[in-house]
């Protein structure tokens, strides 16, 4: 019986460590697919189109929405950022677990759409270790820290609405605490209904064979 992909979305404060997270589980683990999300914001240095996102214009991205090329979007800090939707469908029907890494709005957003998404919050330890990895990344100007650790504490008033809270202290055991979250969630009854209802039938059958 082939099983069916869970869709899963990780969701983290900015700095939590969610990127390298989620590369070390892919190349740890053969069975995700990382969906790729569109962005109107500037690429970093060293991400490349297709990659890290798709990166779009103001005006290319709203035709996307008016399209209805996207399961979810969001404004976050200033920009957009949404995710396309024919990958995602294509990867569950293969099997793939396939990993939504997006913030809060588009999370709540799946969560409405999708019921069975699992939902997944990665945070550091402690907010110190959150402000030292924002500072650390060399990146950011002290205004869009201070923004960012606004948006962290509206975010943290949210945790509640996800299935799980991941802490990113140590990132190898982070990986695994990930991975077993979700082979669990694949035994879950509600995600095993056609194997239960062909055990009930058979077992029905060999009773009325005796």
């Amino acid at each position: 019986m082939k099983r069916r992909g869970i869709l899963i979305v990780v969701s983290g404060f900015s700095g939590a460590g969610k990127g390298t997270l989620m590369k070390e589980l892919l190349k740890k683990y053969e069975n995700y697919a990382l969906s790729i999300s569109a962005t109107t914001r500037t690429p970093r240095v060293g991400e490349e189109e297709g990659e890290a996102y798709f990166f779009k214009t103001e005006e290319q991205f709203e035709k996307m929405i008016a399209r209805d090329e996207l399961i979810e979007y969001a404004n976050y800090v200033g920009n957009y950022y949404g995710t396309p939707r024919s990958y995602v469908e294509q990867q569950l029907a293969s099997g793939k677990d396939v990993i939504l890494e997006i913030e809060l709005q588009g999370a709540l957003k799946i969560r409405k759409q999708f019921p069975e998404t699992l939902m997944l919050f990665i945070t550091p330890a402690n907010v110190s270790d959150l402000l030292q990895r924002l500072v650390a990344r060399g990146t950011e100007s002290e205004e869009v820290i201070r923004s960012r650790m606004e948006r962290a504490f509206e975010e943290a008033q949210e945790m509640a609405c996800y299935d799980h809270v991941i802490i990113n202290e140590d990132l190898h055991k982070c990986v695994d605490d990930l991975h077993q979250v979700v082979q669990a969630e694949h035994l879950r009854t509600m995600r095993n209904q056609e194997f239960i209802a062909k055990i009930q039938k058979d077992l029905g059958e060999n009773v009325k064979g005796e």
